[in-house]
């Protein structure tokens, strides 16, 4: 797989029709290769959460999945009256990773149980360690 960069997905950004409009201005880029890496495996991840034409929850799982070619799921939501749509292009992408390693370790977990999977598994595909 591609390695994740700001550069790589600001390159998939300028190229691709993005459909969803994002409403988050910051994303991080550990993040989104973690989830990159399982969708390419095929695990399933919670449908993102939009309203009208914006994404109200699932930043990273949905610009993940255009990555991959994942087909994520949507479900209806309510924006609120701070909700602010943001440019795919503008969108700033940490290299800091926001989880600490337990969160990994519990979103990993709970990745496996949601797919019937084995942790361990779950575990080298989120690090690349699974060819």
């Amino acid at each position: 797989m591609k390695k994740i960069t700001a550069e790589f997905i600001k390159g998939f950004i300028e190229n691709n029709e993005i459909p969803f409009v994002a409403t988050q201005s910051k994303l991080c880029i550990p993040i989104i290769d973690r989830m990159c890496q399982k969708m390419s495996y095929g695990i399933k991840f919670d449908d993102i959460k939009t309203c009208d034409n914006l994404i109200i929850d699932g930043h990273h799982r949905y610009l993940s999945s255009l990555i991959v070619g994942f087909d994520i799921g949507q479900v209806l939501s309510n924006k609120t009256s701070g909700t602010k749509s943001v440019e795919w292009g503008i969108i700033e992408f940490d290299k800091n990773d926001w989880d600490t390693p337990s969160k990994i370790s519990h979103l990993n977990e709970q990745d496996a149980i949601y797919n019937g999977l084995d942790v361990e598994i779950v575990k080298q595909i989120t690090f690349g360690l699974k060819k």
